[in-house]
Formats: structure tokens, sequence, C-alpha cells
């Protein structure tokens, strides 16, 4: 299950990247896209549904809340920089954020093994650090970005995993996923995000007509993205939060052989720099990742 839902948000990330350069130009803009509709999990209520007690209301908030705000950091850091670096990057962090938390929290208990996995997925995230771009050479902001995401990702998902094991599947589902559509409301104070409800003027009618060719785009990026989240929920809800978050290391190989096969295909539709060291360089970190997530299963 956690495999499938890897694969499928391998091209969410892809279609992220490429709905920030080409139509939703402002991160905090396409978070409100991203978390308003979050709301609509509350459509499942009348299907079993239960309130949740005392302090697991907070938990479920927090859960949600730093989710949104994980997504709205990962988009700033993507926009910033390369996405073969960015995502990657990320998931090796959110995966040593969450063994931290969930072994501190949920009492855990993680092998030898498995910390050498965490031990690969660190260096990983050392190597995939380095980004030669036209716009960057080394470490820089985006890093810094994706490291904040990493960690309100991780105290998502192990609040996450505390709601699942007091109530079912869907019961935890619904209120920390709806929960998200918190943080849209919170964008509401940004003019740009506000400017969407305006009246366009003519420029921007204009504007909005040449954009419309990406609006399927959005809309199958945020169909599969729920797809892929609920595959890993369930994963997490069934299993161990730390174990489920290393096995992205499959989503990134997957998306890395997406990118290198689009800017060398379909460079028009979407395309990355990338030196022949850097290219090497990736693979090696790519390979880590994986080596460290089998070492985390074992």
């Amino acid at each position: 299950m956690a495999t499938t839902g890897y694969l499928i948000m391998g091209f969410v990330f892809v279609l992220d990247k490429f709905i920030l350069e080409k139509s939703v130009s402002k991160p905090v803009v396409y978070t409100f896209y991203s978390t308003i509709f979050m709301f609509v999990a509350f459509l499942a209520f009348p299907f079993g549904v239960t309130l949740l007690r005392g302090i697991d209301w907070l938990w479920a908030l927090v859960a949600g809340v730093t989710f949104g705000f994980g997504l709205w950091t990962m988009f700033k850091a993507v926009e910033t920089g390369e996405t073969s670096h960015i995502s990657p990057f990320l998931g090796a962090v959110i995966a040593i954020f969450t063994y931290v938390f969930s072994s501190f929290f949920l009492h855990e208990v993680i092998t030898q093994m498995q910390i050498l996995g965490i031990a690969f997925l660190v260096f990983a995230s050392f190597l995939l650090s380095f980004e030669k771009s036209k716009k960057h050479s080394g470490f820089h902001i985006g890093f810094v970005w994706a490291i904040f995401s990493a960690l309100l990702f991780a105290i998502s998902h192990v609040s996450t995993k505390y709601i699942y094991g007091q109530y079912d599947f869907l019961t935890g589902l619904v209120w920390t996923r709806a929960f998200i559509g918190v943080v849209g409301l919170i964008t509401l104070f940004f003019p740009s995000v506000r400017k969407v409800f305006k009246k366009n003027t003519k420029k921007q009618k204009k504007e909005e007509y040449a954009k419309k060719h990406v609006i399927g785009i959005v809309v199958t990026n945020k169909v599969l993205a729920v797809i892929g989240v609920i595959a890993i929920q369930y994963a997490i809800a069934l299993g161990s939060v730390t174990l489920v978050n290393a096995l992205a290391g499959l989503q990134f190989a997957f998306m890395f052989l997406i990118i290198i096969t689009l800017t060398k295909f379909a460079p028009k539709v979407f395309k990355e720099f990338f030196t022949n060291r850097e290219l090497l360089q990736e693979w090696i970190a790519i390979i880590f990742i994986l080596i460290g997530s089998g070492f985390l299963v074992l």
C-alpha cells in the first residue's frame, strides 16, 4: 500500500513543480488550492466517523495544521530549487525527524539495522544538498525551507499515527485531513490569495485564458495527491510510521526517472539542468536512500 502511494506521489511532486512554474506562481496561492478543499473530508461523516475525545482534538488539529504548513514550506522549497534535489532531500530529512519523534513520543522500537538505515539517509541528504543549476551552486535557501517542511511533516505523521492508534482508520483520516483546511483559511489573510476571488480585469482575463490549459493538470494532480495520501495514511495506520516514511526513497527514485525522461525527451514540458557530475551524484544519493530505506524495513 505504501509503495503504491509513493509511486503516485512521485508524479505529484513533478506536477507540483510544473504548476508552480507554468500556472500558480505564488506558493501561498497554491497552498490555498491544496488545503482549503480538504474540508470535503467531512462528507464522509455519515459513514461511521465518530467524534474525538479530550486532548485528541488538539492532536488531530496539530496533525492537520502542520501538514498544511508542511505543504506551504515544501512549495516554497520547490519554487526556489530543483525538485530533483529538493524532493529527495525532503524525504530523507522527514525520515530522520520521524524516527526521532516516533521513538520519543510513540515509543517505537528501532533496531540497529534501522539506525544504520537512518545513517544512509543522512549521508544521502548531504549529497543531495549540493545543487548545481543556473540559479544555485551548493546549499541554498530552498534546502532551509525543505528542512522546515520536513520538521512539520514529521510532526504531522507522528500525531496522525497517535490518532490512528486511538480510533478507527476512517475517523482518524477524516479529522486529521479535514483540519488541513484550517491552513487554507489562514492563507486568506494574504492579498495574493484574496485576489483570486476579485473580479478579473481585461488583462487578468487574458492571462487566465492563457492558463486554462493547465486546469486539467491541477485537477489531475490533486486527485492523484488524494489517492496517494490515502494509501500512505492507511499504511501508517497499519504499521510503523517511521518505516512507512522511510519507504519514500522509492518515490524519489521513481520521480527522478520521470524528471530525467522529461528533460531528455520533452524539455518544453519540463526541464531541469544537470551537469554530468551532478547526475552521478544524484544517482549515488538515490541508491543510498534506497539502501537506507531497505535497512529501515528489516
